[in-house]
């Protein structure tokens, strides 16, 4: 996504998630660690990926895990972000869950949403649109900052 269409989101997670802010970039997560257990199939996968950008349409934030996150949740059936799970998945023989994309604002592992916050929130103008142009591979190691170890480009068409 394009940096300056996140200033308001990165904002929000200087401000009230920190920790968080400063150890991964806003993003929407497109594979978990139990999604790619077989590494080399999914790194075949985007490397050969001819795929466009995906846009998702994001909604108001909300909150959850007991009110103390926040997350801008994604509107209707993301085809695109699920079509493009599927090319990064393929040829690994599992059974793929639904995935819902989604962009954490407040991360409740390492911070807390009060009512104030929440509607400090609400009252940022966020982006309802976000085209993602690439793919980043990424590590975190020990719990530290995390690390782009590769960066796959969407194409334009």
């Amino acid at each position: 996504m394009d940096r300056k269409d996140a200033d308001s989101i990165e904002n929000i997670r200087k401000a009230f998630n920190s920790l968080q802010y400063g150890l991964i970039d806003s993003h929407v997560t497109l594979c978990r660690e139990d999604d790619i257990e077989n590494i080399d199939v999914v790194l075949n996968n985007l490397q050969k990926l001819n795929t466009t950008k995906i846009t998702i349409h994001f909604g108001p934030p909300i909150r959850f895990n007991n009110d103390s996150g926040v997350l801008l949740p994604a509107l209707g059936d993301n085809e695109q972000f699920q079509q493009l799970r599927l090319k990064v998945l393929a040829d690994l023989g599992l059974a793929l869950r639904q995935h819902e994309p989604h962009i954490t604002l407040m991360h409740p592992r390492n911070s807390v949403c009060t009512d104030e916050i929440f509607k400090k929130i609400q009252e940022t103008k966020l982006p309802s649109f976000l085209t993602f142009d690439n793919i980043s591979f990424i590590k975190q190691v020990d719990g530290g900052q995390w690390e782009i170890l590769e960066v796959f480009k969407l194409s334009d068409v």
